[in-house]
């Protein structure tokens, strides 16, 4: 089974109410009409071994990614986030200090973004090797601002992408990275963007998320995509910017004459990069040495 296969039989279920549910499952986050209020909210994992080692990287490592992955996706929908709730299933001969560790890593990234951890839930697996499993849940709000999906890319609009790319869960850049939470909000204040995503799964892959959520096809410069130091020693660092993942870094669409300005301006702190353009059709296609061919919206699945 491949997650994004099983995302997209979900989002066919329908069956929820429209008065209450604005955006339903397959955005970063649903949004939720309470009163004259968007509520946004949003829940992601931590699994040891896939996402981190407890071994390797430390339970208060790990507790720190899960809680920065999780507001990510507040940040990808240009939101302010409001609050957390963690919970914990933990692996048998987990100890006091090595729970202590983890909450301080939760709290950390909860007191850096204004998040505050407000519950949660521990349990352990009663046999077998479980591992350790962190999931933590994030509500936000819109404020003044709609949400910006990853749904409203249009031909012709230009591709933009924050920070450079590649290499993260090489170095170890995974576990200290602060989410685009100022900058995804100043984006959508100024520059009237029509889609918008995080890059957690690869370059490739998100942008395969934001394109098919549009309909919409789109074209990647190969020689534009900023790849991070991390990857520039690797033999494809190419390869490593479109498709490792974990950056959490901004993929946005907006159009040309609002990206002009984007760029000139340089306003968020990191650079702002144009690596391409929404097209119609559909499909990715990278312009690598002035040859076209089809970009595999390659990236991490889950599969079972």
């Amino acid at each position: 089974m491949r997650e994004s296969e099983f995302i997209q039989w979900i989002c066919q279920q329908g069956g929820l109410d429209p008065a209450l549910v604005e955006v339903g499952p397959g955005d970063d986050c649903a949004v939720l009409k309470l009163g004259g209020e968007r509520l946004l909210v949003t829940t992601d994992q931590l699994l040891d071994g896939v996402h981190g080692s407890l071994k390797t990287h430390g339970p208060e490592a790990l507790g720190r990614k899960a809680a920065a992955r999780a507001v990510s996706d507040i940040a990808a929908m240009a939101g302010l986030p409001v609050a957390m709730v963690a919970t914990v299933a933990a692996p048998r001969g987990f100890s006091r200090p090595q729970a202590e560790a983890l909450y301080r890593g939760l709290r950390a990234a909860a007191d850096e973004l204004s998040c505050p951890l407000v519950g949660g839930d521990l349990a352990a697996w009663a046999a077998g090797p479980g591992p350790l499993a962190i999931t933590v849940t994030v509500l936000g709000r819109c404020g003044e601002l709609a949400p910006v999906l990853r749904s409203g890319a249009r031909a012709g609009d230009v591709v933009c992408v924050t920070g450079a790319l590649g290499g993260a869960w090489r170095s170890g850049r995974d576990l200290t990275f602060r989410p685009r939470l100022a900058e995804a909000r100043l984006l959508a204040e100024r520059f009237g963007l029509h889609a918008l995503i995080d890059i957690s799964d690869g370059l490739a892959a998100d942008l395969g998320h934001l394109a098919a959520a549009s309909g919409v096809g789109a074209e990647l410069d190969a020689s534009a995509v900023p790849v991070h130091a991390d990857a520039a020693g690797l033999a494809d660092p190419l390869a490593a910017a479109l498709s490792d993942g974990e950056d959490y870094e901004l993929l946005f669409a907006l159009p040309e004459g609002q990206a002009e300005r984007l760029l000139a301006s340089q306003p968020l702190g990191v650079p702002v990069t144009r690596i391409g353009r929404i097209v119609a059709g559909a499909g990715l296609t990278l312009i690598r040495d002035g040859r076209r061919q089809a970009l595999p919206p390659s990236g991490w699945e889950h599969e079972t």
